[in-house]
């Protein structure tokens, strides 16, 4: 047992350490809190948890811009390597999806130019079950697009529209 008289010297290295470590670890959950509720003002999720899924919509309709149906139907269906087993998507097959994204787009006009404004957790759990992510489609019309987290695939439309954002 140690008394204040043979206590151990006073080393100024030592506390400069635990000075700079005490100060990391405030700064660390400060920058935390932020960013948690930075993500969620700017409409892209608690730690901004849905970009993800925000990238993922934008990527495919970035594909169905440039006419690359295959490709955005390999995102769509979270495989891009689908034509080595198109048997499993013969319930939609891509000729049936070119269409639903070109006659028949969401729009009911050729998809030329998009804009991802905000998501949504949606769905049961902390991080929710999708995301559902709001587009500008052509600057005149707003489509919502679902992602699902399970297994990445995507849908439209959503089960439901945003209301706030």
């Amino acid at each position: 047992m140690s008394s204040l008289m043979n206590a151990p010297a006073f080393n100024p290295a030592k506390e400069k350490q635990n000075r700079n470590i005490l100060i990391a670890i405030a700064a660390s959950i400060v920058l935390l809190i932020v960013l948690t509720f930075v993500g969620y003002v700017t409409g892209h999720g608690w730690l901004f948890s849905n970009y993800p899924s925000q990238r993922k919509v934008d990527k495919f309709l970035n594909a169905i811009e440039a006419k690359d149906y295959a490709k955005a139907y390999g995102i769509y269906n979270n495989d891009a390597d689908w034509a080595s087993h198109a048997d499993k998507y013969k319930d939609y097959p891509l000729a049936r999806f070119t269409e639903d994204w070109t006659t028949h787009s969401p729009i009911e006009a050729p998809i030329t130019s998009h804009h991802v404004d905000a998501s949504a957790t949606d769905g049961s759990g902390t991080f929710g079950t999708g995301v559902i992510v709001a587009v500008n489609v052509n600057d005149k019309k707003e489509i919502f697009m679902y992602a699902l987290r399970s297994d990445g695939t995507l849908t439209w439309p959503a089960p439901h529209e945003l209301t706030r954002y």
